[in-house]
């Protein structure tokens, strides 16, 4: 029995010296765990999230985690946690935006759509006259048949699909050849009215009138013969006002259509190559309707009102020209009640006034100068009747004798190709000749009445 004894004691002292390393090995666990968790709290970014996903939507690890702020003391990291570190600094970095990818945008054509292409007509018969001109002069290569009713406001046809696509409108870097300088710029602000049509000419609050202050210069010392040329009808087909432009001598007048397209244009275009301008008014002729003025053209049967009234629209559509020259009109320049309203009208805003003598009993002239508007006749159509090289030849010739005989003539022509081509190799030898070509408004008042 006494041998037993040692064999339980030493169990018991034995499982007392274990205890007390147990305790010590599960607290050093248990610290490191603690540490290991204060690590891992000290270098994650609260301001990351683990599983934020990539800019792209392809499937991706979550990035690492950044480094910990400069403010932070933590134990130096290992080349592990440094390369960590690094990367997480590279995925927390926002990506480079690229600039915006501008989409490709179709380029305009010409600015803006040109406008629906004026549709040339058949040359019209020219209605009968008895004038000295010989006759009226036909609406040519740019009149159209519009179906102009005495009193009722037409309409403009709807265009009519054209074979060939027409010019756009005319180009602002268009240079004429024939440029000598330009005139001033129009309108003058002081020498517009408003109106419902839009802007009208009106005499300044200085006196100044628009047909002069609107005037190409010229010096009226000059005491050689004056031959006045005008081109009318323009506007209407973009090849021949081009033609005019550019080809003519900057001292021939253009006269334009109130209802051709890009009119504004057309006649800035004209200034800046030094051409006076005037304004076709539209009137009725005898022979209407085998002969049409075209649209709001002023007819005897409307009261003087309404004819007023279309001769705003006319006027408001432009600005920067010194008058008007009526367009036919056989009939409505012969009636003195159908012209007295406007005569007094063109008076009161400053305008001129040419005679185109579309009928030898025209009581336009006259009329005019029992007003007091400023007013010029016209003396010859060089291409009315027959378009030729010879025709407009004999015309240019008659125009230089009557210059010769009474110091002042005017003549009229249309924008046929051979009319400019003439025009252009005659007005070259006029120097030679002692004859001076002239603006419009240097004849003004200029011939006798008749």
């Amino acid at each position: 029995m006494m041998s037993e004894e040692p064999a339980v004691k030493p169990s018991r002292m034995s499982g007392v010296a274990v205890l007390p390393w147990t305790v010590a090995l599960v607290l050093f666990l248990l610290f490191i765990g603690v540490m290991a968790a204060l690590w891992q709290g000290l270098t994650a970014d609260p301001n990351v999230e683990t599983e934020t996903k990539p800019p792209e939507m392809t499937a991706a690890p979550p990035p690492a985690n950044t480094p910990p702020p400069m403010d932070a003391v933590a134990p130096e990291p290992t080349a592990e946690a440094a390369q960590a570190a690094q990367e997480a600094d590279a995925a927390s970095m926002p990506e480079p935006v690229p600039p915006p990818v501008m989409e490709p945008q179709a380029e305009p054509e010409v600015a803006a759509a040109p406008p629906p292409p004026p549709v040339a007509a058949p040359v019209v018969s020219p209605e009968p006259s008895e004038s000295v001109a010989d006759t009226e002069a036909p609406g040519g290569p740019e009149t159209a048949k519009s179906g102009t009713q005495p009193g009722n406001e037409v309409a403009a046809a709807p265009p009519v699909p054209v074979a060939e696509p027409v010019l756009p409108p005319p180009s602002p870097l268009m240079i004429p050849r024939s440029q000598r300088g330009s005139l001033r710029p129009a309108p003058d602000p002081g020498l517009v009215e408003p109106s419902a049509q839009g802007p009208l000419p009106r005499i300044g609050l200085d006196g100044r009138e628009p047909w002069k202050v609107y005037a190409r210069p010229y010096d009226d010392r000059d005491a050689r013969p004056r031959v006045a040329i005008i081109l009318s009808g323009l506007g209407l087909s973009s090849a021949a006002t081009e033609a005019a432009i550019q080809d003519l001598p900057s001292e021939v007048t253009l006269a334009y259509q109130p209802f051709a397209d890009n009119i504004q244009q057309w006649i800035q275009l004209s200034r800046a190559a030094g051409h006076e301008v005037l304004l076709n008014l539209p009137m009725e002729p005898v022979d209407f309707p085998a002969n049409d003025p075209g649209p709001r053209a002023l007819f005897v049967t409307l009261s003087p009102d309404e004819n007023q009234d279309r001769m705003r629209w006319a006027l408001s559509r432009v600005s920067g020209y010194v008058g008007v020259v009526n367009h036919m009109g056989s009939r409505f320049t012969t009636s003195r009640d159908a012209m007295q309203p406007i005569l007094a009208e063109l008076k009161a805003r400053g305008l001129l006034f040419v005679d185109a003598r579309s009928a030898a009993r025209s009581v336009a002239t006259v009329l005019a100068s029992e007003m007091q508007v400023p007013r010029a006749i016209n003396d010859r159509f060089l291409d009315n009747r027959e378009v030729s090289r010879a025709t407009v030849d004999a015309r240019l010739a008659e125009v230089e004798r009557i210059a010769k005989d009474a110091g002042v003539t005017i003549a009229i022509g249309q924008a046929f190709p051979v009319t400019l081509e003439r025009i252009r190799a005659w007005a070259a030898t006029l120097e030679g000749k002692g004859i001076a070509l002239v603006p419009i408004s240097a004849v003004v008042d200029k011939q006798s009445d008749r």
